[in-house]
């Protein structure tokens, strides 16, 4: 959250934390290389992180995040995909004005404008079947009670399983944003923040973990990760699944986030047989002398 560079220590192991990421800085101009010397490591250690040749897949355990599983009354979630995200930033510029001194008919107000797209991107996020996107974050400039906002600075998450979705998504929405500010007189500035592509979790390793459920007393279902997670960066090095916890309350993000003791047997439970079909599996025996 500090760098806005997500998945830091995954893309060191896959090799993926290059000089451009490495550079990224904080508000405060401080670079996340700068930050790890300042820690007490050495930046030009990160290469040796890299993911063994001798792995051979990689299984993450994580709480859901949400509320599906609860709804469903369900323990554990078997992972297929992890969607796509793409961050952006737009920057509504307009002009500043007196509050009280300036007709409504001659106002450029950012917020406004804003106001207008944000509603917008909800329509449209509620038209495209399992679309979400998400506007978290509102910066308004000057900020005072008596002045029309000159810059409004606003934040778009959009997440979808198919990448081609999200983007054509992404592009509308753009649009959309020159079209408002064009039609207001406002001034439009944009740039993209992540573009992370949607991955498919492991089709065996997903077969494995749902005979490993059901050996464990559980129901599986199938669910797509609206959230980042390690595994769809180390997915491009060797096999990656998961395996979601209901996240009680589906509360997330929260110092109220939690997970039920009960969960976390039948998690490790179904972590133990998944390993024992493994070792007896003749199909991942082969694909791990490939490897």
């Amino acid at each position: 959250m500090r760098f806005g560079a997500p998945f830091i220590g995954s893309r060191a192991l896959v090799g993926r934390l290059d000089d451009t990421m490495l550079n990224t800085q904080d508000r405060n101009g401080i670079s996340i290389r700068s930050a790890i010397k300042e820690f007490g490591l050495s930046p030009t250690e990160i290469p040796h992180a890299k993911i063994h040749k001798d792995t051979f897949a990689y299984l993450e355990f994580h709480i859901e995040q949400g509320p599906v599983l609860d709804s469903l009354q369900l323990p554990l979630g078997l992972v297929e995909a992890i969607a796509g995200q793409t961050r952006m930033e737009f920057v509504f510029v307009g002009h500043a004005n007196h509050a009280g001194t300036t007709p409504m008919h001659l106002r450029r107000d950012a917020i406004a404008a804003a106001a207008e797209w944000i509603i917008a991107v909800e329509r449209i996020a509620h038209g495209e079947p399992a679309l979400v996107a998400t506007v978290g974050k509102i910066e308004a400039k000057p900020g005072a009670t008596n002045v029309i906002a000159g810059e409004a600075r606003v934040t778009l998450d959009l997440r979808h399983r198919t990448d081609q979705i999200r983007e054509r998504a992404a592009a509308a929405l753009t649009t959309l944003a020159e079209e408002i500010a064009g039609r207001r007189g406002i001034k439009l500035q944009n740039r993209e923040l992540l573009s992370q592509r949607a991955v498919e979790m492991d089709k065996f390793l997903v077969g494995e973990i749902e005979l490993a459920m059901r050996g464990a007393g559980c129901t599986p279902h199938r669910m797509v990760s609206g959230a980042g997670h390690d595994a769809m960066i180390i997915a491009d090095k060797v096999p990656a699944a998961m395996i979601f916890l209901r996240s009680p309350g589906g509360i997330s993000h929260d110092p109220a986030e939690s997970v039920i003791t009960e969960d976390v047997a039948l998690a490790l439970k179904c972590g133990s047989l998944l390993l024992q079909q493994l070792a007896n599996s003749s199909t991942f025996q082969k694909r791990t002398c490939r490897a």
